[in-house]
């Protein structure tokens, strides 16, 4: 399997990139395309030693920043890393693509280069979110602010077969997100959208409120994307928080830290537990192709992760089981 890895996406592009590709072509037997500037890709392996065995580079000489506007994709910076990425990708050079730059450039191109599943009415981001008693996926996390109700029955259908095929969550229970559990409550968007879910082949959870998303109420959140981002950035602030008051009342005294060497180890499995690292990406459902947004600031470990993820996104065949729903 070949996967075209976007080289200079992310905060911390282009060493931690490479190092994940490189962890993932020793671990996940697969090999691997950087997209970028060539000479860069290969200075930088030459003074990390990090081998570039089993990988090729797309040289290019443009990088999309988080400041560009998300049509840059296709319009300005038909040159840069994640454009050629999407290319490579649409032409059948590679099997997945990755990359951990622009969120807004990213849904661009999976729709405006690679194009959508027949039938798919708009793609979405499906970001996959700790809980506590596992994993849940939120969709749309970010892509659609403005969602109709046929779009969200089939954000719906997505993630429960993504959940299923990829994440191995046996018949996942599906949540709408809204301001109460009842049927009659939320917008008219949100009322309609239950009318359809309850008729459609998904295991149907019901409403679901935000309080009840982290204690792992169901496995699929479904949702607009503006409400999906709130949620998303409204968890990533809460938990960032959360876990620098623990840590700074560990530190804060001799009482402090003689508790902290007591709780060593379930302080190191909750902090694993709530680690977007080991999940890697999120990937852009709907896409005729793999697509995943890796996080802006991802390690080596964070990269291998999500290229584990898009090995058994396509060998799941996710994107056919999708076709075949609709």
């Amino acid at each position: 399997m070949k996967i075209i890895v976007d080289a200079f996406g992310g905060d911390n592009a282009p060493l931690e990139i490479i190092k994940g590709c490189a962890e993932a072509v020793q671990e996940l037997d697969v090999d691997i395309i950087l997209t970028g500037k060539e000479s860069t890709i290969r200075d930088t392996a030459a003074q990390n030693q990090i081998s570039l065995d089993r990988m090729e580079i797309a040289d290019c000489d443009e990088v999309i920043t988080m400041h560009d506007a998300a049509d840059s994709v296709v319009k300005v910076k038909k040159n840069s890393s994640m454009a050629v990425g999407f290319r490579l990708l649409k032409e059948g050079t590679g099997d997945a693509f990755i990359s951990a730059g622009n969120s807004g450039a990213l849904c661009v191109g999976a729709t405006l280069l690679v194009k959508r599943i027949k039938g798919i009415k708009r793609p979405a981001f499906a970001p996959v979110i700790p809980t506590t008693t596992g994993n849940c996926m939120l969709i749309d996390g970010g892509a659609n602010a403005e969602c109709r109700p046929e779009m969200l029955r089939q954000f719906a259908l997505m993630g429960s077969i993504y959940m299923e095929k990829v994440m191995h969550i046996e018949n996942p229970r599906v949540g709408l997100a809204n301001v109460g559990s009842e049927e009659h409550k939320g917008t008219d968007l949100y009322r309609e959208t239950y009318a359809l879910l309850k008729k459609s082949p998904v295991n149907f959870f019901g409403n679901i409120e935000g309080r009840d998303i982290p204690k792992g109420a169901c496995d699929v959140v479904v949702c607009d994307g503006f409400t999906g981002n709130m949620i998303l950035k409204t968890y990533e602030g809460v938990a960032a928080v959360l876990l620098a008051e623990i840590k700074n009342m560990f530190a804060g005294s001799a009482k402090g830290k003689l508790a902290a060497a007591l709780l060593m180890k379930d302080l190191k499995s909750m902090k694993t537990r709530f680690d977007y690292n080991a999940v890697g990406g999120a990937p852009i459902l709907g896409s005729a192709k793999p697509v995943f947004k890796a996080h802006g600031d991802s390690k080596a470990r964070t990269i291998k992760n999500a290229i584990r993820l898009c090995k058994d996104y396509v060998n799941a065949k996710a994107i056919e089981e999708i076709s075949a729903s609709l």
